[in-house]
């Protein structure tokens, strides 16, 4: 089983990423969450975020088998985080909802919320062709 990241699993990552964005970054409830949730919260959404994560891939990507791979591990944790990130900035950005330079503290925190599910939908389709 050759777990290393390639283009096809960024673009699983990215497709994935995308299906739950796109429905959930047009929500003005998760728009609304941003700006509202306590930062607390949101660690613990992003806590969340990045278990889950750690799981599914543990899980289903690595089948349980990470013990000579942490480093490959940790990192595609991180590497599918990050492109559900830039995946969610995007589709925020395109609809006018990513305040970056105007209110920077609520852009992230829509960021955070969105790439909850979004996080998920990634490792899901990556996980697909993995045997």
């Amino acid at each position: 089983m050759n777990l290393s990241f390639n283009l096809e699993d960024a673009s699983q990552v990215a497709i994935g990423a995308f299906a739950l964005a796109v429905p959930i970054s047009f929500s003005e409830e998760a728009w609304i969450l941003g700006e509202t949730l306590p930062l607390t919260n949101l660690l613990m959404v992003f806590v969340l975020s990045i278990s889950f994560l750690g799981f599914f891939a543990y899980e289903s990507v690595f089948q349980g088998n990470i013990k000579n791979r942490i480093p490959v591990f940790l990192c595609r944790i991180a590497i599918t985080y990050t492109i559900t990130a830039i995946v969610v900035v995007l589709v925020l950005f395109s609809i006018d909802k990513f305040p970056l330079l105007t209110d920077t503290i609520i852009a992230f925190k829509r960021l955070i919320v969105i790439s909850m599910p979004a996080s998920m939908g990634a490792i899901i389709v990556d996980s697909f062709d993995k045997e």
